[in-house]
C-alpha cells in the first residue's frame, strides 16, 4: 500500500477509535450521572391529552414477598414442588420484599413523576383460605389500606387488579379452581370484599389480569400451575403433565373466568359503583398477527383467526355475549361452552374500560386442519413464527418470545376501535426485558422500546381517535418473572437480587421516563435515583 494511503487508512482508523471511545464515554456518563436521558422526536407528556394517565405496574406475587404472612396459593406450591423448572431455582417467597418496602417503592413512583400505580391484591393475603368463611386477615387488610393511603397522599391513583394468577391453593385442592363453576361465587365474594374494604379510595378496578395467559399456560401448555395439559410423554419433564386435557380445559377455564369477571362487575355496578364513583374493567393480553403472505387471503384470514383465538376469545363475549364466529366454526361444539341467555346478558358489556397488555407480534400462516388433534393450541389451524424469509419481525429482546414490533401496537389499538366500537382503553402493560440487568444500568433497548411504542400510541390517539386514557409501563421494578425467575428483567428500577440486599436503583429508562413525565416545578430523577 502506498505511504499516503497508509496514512489515510491510519487516520480513518484513528477517527473510528475516537468515535467508539466517545460513544463508550457517553454511555458510561449517562448511566452513572444524574442527567436525564434525552428525549427524541419531541415526545413528552404534553404529546398526550391533558388528563392522560401515566403509570407503572406490578403484581403481588412478583414483588411482595412475605409469603409467610398469607395463605398459600397455587404458585407457592408449584414453585416448592418444581423449583427445577424456575430459572436459577429461584422463588418469590421474599421477592422484592415490597410488602415491607412499599413506602420506598411509592416514593420512587412519585419521584419519577408517575400519576398512577397498577398493583394487584393477593387473594390469600386478605382471605387465607380463599373464602370469607375461613376468616379475613386484618394484617393483610392493613397492608393494602396503608399502600393505598400512601399512594393517594403522593397524588398517585391506585389501579387495582383483583386477580393476577395467584389462586388460593385451598380452592384448587377442593374443586380444581377455575375448572369448576364453583369458582364464580368464591371469586365474586372475594371481589366484593375488595370493593367494600377499599372502594371508597380505589376508583379503577381490574377484575382479571390476562385470562388468556392463565388459561393457556396453565391448561394448554401446562407450564404454569396448575400444570395441566394433554401431553403425557413427549419432551422434557417440564413440558409434560400428569393430568389435564388441552382440547377441553382451556375453553372451560376461559368460560369460568368470564363468568367470574361478569359476576364481580354485576355486584360492583349494582351495589358500589354509584356510591363509590369508580370504574371497572379487565386486562386482556394480545399479540399482533401479521399475515405471513399479505397477498394471500388465506394468510390474512389466518392472522384474523389468530386474533380471535387469543383476544377475541375474551373480547367477543364481553362485547356481544358470544364467542367469535370463527372460533365456533373451528372448535367442536362439545368442546366450546355456550353461554346461557342470562349469562350472555351478564357478560355482554361488563366493562367500563378494557385494559390492553401488548408486548410483541408474530406472523400467522394458514395450514390444513388436523382433525385428529383436539387441542386449543392447534384448533385455529395456523402456524405462528417470529421470522419470515430468515428475517425476524423485529429486534429480539432478552426473551425468546418478545420481538420488538411497535407498529403492531398501533395496529391492535386501531383493530379494537374498529371491531369493538371504540371502547375506553387503558394500556395496562407494555414493556421489554433484558436479562441479568443487576449490573447493567444503561438499558438503551428499553428506552428505545418505550419511545417507539409511545410514538405509535400517540399516532393511534391523534390520527385514528382511539380512546386510550392511560399507559402503564411493565414494570416498575425487576421482579419474579414466573418461570424465568429473576433472570429476565422488565423493570425501570433495578433490584439487587444478586447479593440479596434488594437495593433499588434507577436504570437509564427510569431517568428517561422522569424526563418524559417532567412537569414545570416537579422533581426529576436526580432526586430519587
Amino acid at each position: 500500500m502506498p505511504h499516503n494511503q497508509k496514512q489515510q487508512a491510519m487516520a480513518l482508523k484513528y477517527k473510528l477509535i475516537l468515535a467508539h471511545l466517545f460513544l463508550f464515554a457517553f454511555i458510561i456518563s449517562v448511566s452513572h450521572c444524574d442527567e436525564n436521558v434525552p428525549l427524541v422526536n419531541g415526545l413528552n407528556r404534553s404529546s398526550f391529552p391533558s388528563h392522560f394517565v401515566f403509570g407503572a405496574a406490578t403484581s403481588a406475587y412478583q414483588i411482595e414477598g412475605a409469603s409467610n404472612l398469607r395463605g398459600k396459593n397455587i404458585w407457592d406450591v408449584f414453585v416448592s414442588k418444581h423449583q427445577d423448572r424456575i430459572s436459577n431455582h429461584s422463588d418469590a417467597f421474599v421477592a422484592a420484599d415490597s410488602y415491607h418496602r412499599y413506602k420506598e417503592d411509592v416514593s420512587l413512583l412519585s419521584g419519577l413523576g408517575f400519576d398512577a400505580y397498577r398493583f394487584s391484591i393477593s387473594w390469600t393475603r386478605i382471605l387465607p383460605t380463599g373464602r370469607i368463611s375461613g376468616g379475613i386477615s386484618a394484617r393483610g387488610v392493613r397492608y393494602y389500606s396503608a399502600l393505598i393511603d400512601d399512594l393517594i397522599s403522593k397524588g398517585i391513583q391506585p389501579f387495582v387488579t383483583i386477580f393476577h394468577f395467584d389462586l388460593p391453593q385451598k380452592l384448587e385442592e377442593e374443586y380444581k379452581g377455575f375448572l369448576s363453576q364453583k369458582i364464580v361465587e368464591d371469586y365474586a365474594n372475594y371481589a366484593e370484599l375488595c370493593f367494600r374494604l377499599f372502594g371508597n379510595k380505589v376508583k379503577h378496578w381490574i377484575t382479571l389480569n390476562e385470562p388468556w395467559t392463565y388459561t393457556t399456560m396453565g391448561y394448554a401448555f401446562g407450564k404454569f400451575p396448575p400444570n395441566r395439559c394433554s401431553n403425557r410423554e413427549f419432551g422434557s419433564p417440564d413440558t409434560r403433565c400428569l393430568y389435564g386435557n388441552s382440547g377441553t380445559e382451556p375453553y372451560v377455564v376461559a368460560h369460568h373466568l368470564l363468568l367470574a369477571h361478569a359476576a364481580a362487575v354485576k355486584i360492583y355496578r349494582e351495589k358500589y359503583q354509584k356510591i363509590q364513583g369508580g370504574q371497572i374493567g379487565i386486562s386482556l393480553v394480545t399479540q399482533w398477527f401479521e399475515p405471513y403472505d399479505p397477498n394471500s387471503q388465506t394468510d390474512v384470514d389466518a392472522a384474523n383467526r389468530s386474533l380471535d383465538f387469543m383476544f377475541g376469545l375474551y373480547m367477543d363475549p364481553l362485547f356481544r355475549g358470544a364467542y367469535p364466529t370463527e372460533m365456533v366454526k373451528y372448535v367442536d361444539k362439545e368442546r366450546l361452552p355456550t353461554f346461557k341467555p342470562q349469562e350472555a346478558a351478564m357478560v355482554k358489556g361488563s366493562y367500563d374500560f378494557i385494559g390492553l397488555n401488548y408486548y410483541t407480534a408474530q406472523y400467522s400462516q394458514d395450514i390444513p386442519c388436523d382433525k385428529s388433534q383436539k387441542n386449543y393450541l392447534t384448533d385455529s389451524c395456523v402456524s405462528l413464527t417470529y421470522t419470515k424469509d430468515g428475517k425476524p419481525i423485529g429486534l429480539q429482546s432478552g426473551a425468546g418470545w418478545l420481538y420488538i414490533y411497535p407498529k403492531g401496537f398501533y395496529k391492535i389499538l386501531v383493530h379494537i376501535k374498529e371491531k369493538y366500537n371504540n371502547p375506553l382503553i387503558y394500556v395496562t402493560e407494555n414493556g421489554v426485558c433484558g436479562h441479568n440487568e443487576w449490573d447493567k444500568p444503561f438499558d438503551l433497548q428499553r428506552v428505545n422500546y418505550h419511545q417507539k411504542h409511545l410514538t405509535e400510541l400517540r399516532r393511534a390517539i391523534n390520527d385514528k381517535k382511539v380512546k386510550v386514557k392511560g399507559y402503564f409501563v411493565w414494570s416498575l421494578m425487576d421482579n419474579f418473572e414466573w418461570l424465568d425467575g429473576y433472570f429476565l428483567n422488565f423493570g425501570l428500577i433495578r433490584v439487587n437480587y444478586g447479593n440479596k440486599s434488594l437495593k433499588r436503583s434507577c436504570k437509564a429508562s427510569a431517568r428517561w421516563f422522569s424526563n418524559f413525565l417532567q412537569k414545570s416545578g416537579s422533581p426529576n430523577a436526580a432526586n430519587v435515583c
